[in-house]
């Protein structure tokens, strides 16, 4: 009887099939891990490609789409709403927590950007009734790279409750919906937002940041060859384990 017949035996079925569901397993997420080296390739190319590009001066509402210039640097001028000022939670500076203030900044034709503006502690003037105290009044030019929400359910993160009977705003989000936040807002919302350029001389909040882009493959290509292995090892080594076990088995 050849090995192949007897490890499908009644016997070794079991071990059998969990040996080959494993192996697919394996190479399943070996060619998840080369999906993911692939999109990293293409955020690459695009935050070269964007990042590279002159700057975009903004007054009033482009004609251009701006969903497609993430990482854009941008200069936009305006006067901000504080009325309308909305943060994000679970924000921390310094390992001390507090909130990102994001400000509707109204543009000249009547239509606004959001500009997340910064950190501000969580205690004292931190809460909502004391952000005042953060204001920017007047025509203010702000300098920084256009981001994009945050809306799908894969960003992971708790989402942002809907509004409860009376409510017509919240005023604290987990994330940055700029589509849900314009539905709020009196006025025609761009569907970017703005981080401000990182000031290091600042010395009181809101303290703008922006997150630290890394342009290289990732450890993708080391982990989908290690699923690989493992596929390969259980795949084509079980035979082996196998023909041991029964080598030693006949030799008792």
């Amino acid at each position: 009887m050849s090995v192949l017949r007897l490890m499908f035996s009644r016997r070794w079925i079991i071990t059998t099939l969990l040996v080959v569901v494993g192996s697919i397993i394996c190479f399943r997420l070996g060619l998840w891990q080369l999906e993911r080296l692939e999109q990293r390739h293409a955020f690459n190319d695009h935050y070269l490609t964007t990042s590279s590009l002159p700057t975009l001066v903004l007054t009033s509402a482009p004609s251009e789409d701006l969903t497609v210039m993430e990482y854009r640097s941008i200069l936009v001028t305006g006067t901000y709403d504080f009325e309308n000022q909305v943060g994000l939670r679970n924000r921390v500076h310094n390992n001390l927590p507090g909130h990102h203030l994001l400000t509707p900044l109204i543009l000249a034709d009547g239509s606004a950007i959001l500009v997340e503006r910064g950190w501000v502690p969580a205690g004292g003037a931190g809460q909502p009734s004391e952000w005042q105290d953060y204001d920017q009044p007047g025509v203010v030019t702000i300098r920084g790279v256009i981001r994009l929400g945050q809306t799908g359910s894969e960003i992971g993160g708790v989402p942002d409750p809907t509004l409860a009977p009376g409510q017509s705003a919240l005023k604290l989000w987990n994330r940055i919906n700029v589509e849900r936040i314009a539905q709020q807002l009196p006025y025609p919302l761009l569907p970017v937002f703005v981080q401000p350029d990182v000031n290091p001389t600042l010395t009181e909040p809101p303290y703008p940041s922006q997150p630290e882009v890394i342009i290289d493959d990732g450890p993708h290509l080391g982990y989908a060859l290690q699923w690989f292995a493992f596929a390969g090892l259980l795949l084509f080594g079980y035979p082996f384990v196998y023909l041991r076990q029964q080598t030693e088995k006949e030799e008792k």
